[in-house]
C-alpha cells in the first residue's frame, strides 16, 4: 500500500557563524523574514504537504526554537486581557491541532548526513521529508515545494530531491546531480544517475543543484551509517544519497519558483525585501520607501 509522508526532519543544530554576532545567542533559524522566523516558513510548508510529525535535530543553543513552537501562557493571557485577539491568534495557532513536535540533539556538528542520522529512531521505518530552513522557497504555482515533491513520491514511491538550475561556474558550492535523460521538464521529475558534493565546474555532471528539500526512504539511514566522513570529519547527506542510488531509484524534482538562500546575508536581505513588498500591513508604505531610496540613489549618481 502506498505510503504518504507523515514525518519531517528539520536539521537546526548549525551554529550560524555567517550571521554572527546576531546568532551568538539566537538561532539563525529564528531570524525573522519581516515578522515570521525562517523555521516557521519551513514548518508551514511541511504541514501544507500533509506532515503531522515535526522532528527537530537541535543543539544545546537552540532552545528558542522549542519555545517558539510551545505554548506561552503568560503572553497569551496578556494578549487576551488587552483584547488583542488578532495577535493572540498568531501566537496560539502557530501549529494546527493534530501536529506534534519532537526534539533530538546532535551532540557534535558532524555534517548534514549525521544530523539526519540523529533522527533515525524518531523516524522509524517509513519515508520522511528533510527541510533546511535556510532555503526559503516561494513557488510560482502557489503550491508548496514539498507538496509538489510529495505528489511525485506518491507516484514513484522512491526518494525525491528538489533541484534548481544554476550557473555552471557555481557548481562547487552545491551538491550536483546527473540525470538519466537529456532534460528535466518543469513540473515533472527525472531519474538521477549520480550525485556529487560540490564538484568543480569541469567535473560537474550537470548544472542542476540540490535544494534544501528532500523526501527519503528509510534505507537512507543504513547508507549514512556506512558513509565515510569527509576531510572535515563530516558525514554528507549527498554521499549517503549516492550510496542509496546504487540500490534504489532517486528522482529529481525541478524547483518551480524562487529559492532565497537565507544562509547568506545577501539572500536573507533579498527575501526580506521580497516578503515585505507582499506584506498586507507594510507593502504600500514599503514600496513608497523603496521608491524614495531609488530616486535618491540615482540622484547621487547624477
Amino acid at each position: 500500500m502506498p505510503q504518504r509522508i507523515r514525518k519531517a526532519v528539520f536539521p537546526v543544530a548549525g551554529m550560524g557563524t555567517r550571521f554572527l554576532p546576531a546568532t551568538k545567542a539566537n538561532p539563525k533559524e529564528m531570524l525573522p523574514i519581516v515578522d515570521k522566523p525562517l523555521i516557521q516558513y519551513a514548518v508551514e510548508e511541511a504541514i501544507a504537504a500533509g506532515v503531522t510529525e515535526l522532528i527537530f535535530v537541535t543543539s544545546s543553543s537552540k532552545r528558542a526554537i522549542e519555545d517558539h513552537f510551545d505554548s506561552n501562557f503568560e503572553l497569551e493571557s496578556v494578549l487576551e486581557q488587552r483584547g488583542h485577539h488578532d495577535l493572540l491568534h498568531l501566537v496560539r495557532d502557530i501549529l494546527p491541532e493534530g501536529v506534534s513536535c519532537s526534539y533530538v540533539r546532535q551532540p557534535n556538528p558532524l555534517g548534514l548526513g549525521h544530523a539526519v542520522l540523529c533522527a533515525k529512531n524518531l523516524v522509524g521505518e517509513e519515508p520522511f521529508a528533510v527541510l533546511l530552513a535556510d532555503d526559503l522557497i516561494e513557488t510560482t504555482s502557489g503550491k508548496g515545494c514539498l507538496k509538489q515533491m510529495a505528489a511525485v513520491y506518491e507516484q514513484c514511491q522512491s526518494s525525491v530531491i528538489a533541484v534548481e538550475k544554476i550557473p555552471v561556474a557555481n557548481t562547487h558550492k552545491y551538491g550536483i546531480v546527473g540525470l538519466k535523460g537529456q532534460s528535466l521538464l518543469k513540473g515533472g521529475a527525472s531519474l538521477i544517475r549520480t550525485i556529487v558534493e560540490k564538484p568543480l565546474p569541469e567535473k560537474a555532471p550537470s548544472n542542476f543543484a540540490v535544494v534544501g528539500r528532500y523526501i527519503l526512504t528509510p534505507r537512507i539511514f543504513s547508507e549514512l551509517e556506512a558513509t565515510q566522513a569527509d576531510k572535515r570529519g563530516e558525514i554528507q547527506l549527498t554521499d549517503g544519497i549516492f550510496r542509496l542510488l546504487q540500490d534504489e531509484d532517486v528522482y529529481a524534482c525541478l524547483l518551480d519558483g524562487t529559492r532565497y538562500d537565507c544562509g547568506s546575508k545577501l539572500g536573507y536581505l533579498e527575501a526580506t525585501v521580497h516578503y515585505a513588498l507582499r506584506h498586507p500591513e507594510l507593502a504600500r508604505d514599503f514600496k513608497l520607501y523603496l521608491r524614495r531610496m531609488v530616486e535618491e540613489l540615482y540622484a547621487s549618481i547624477d
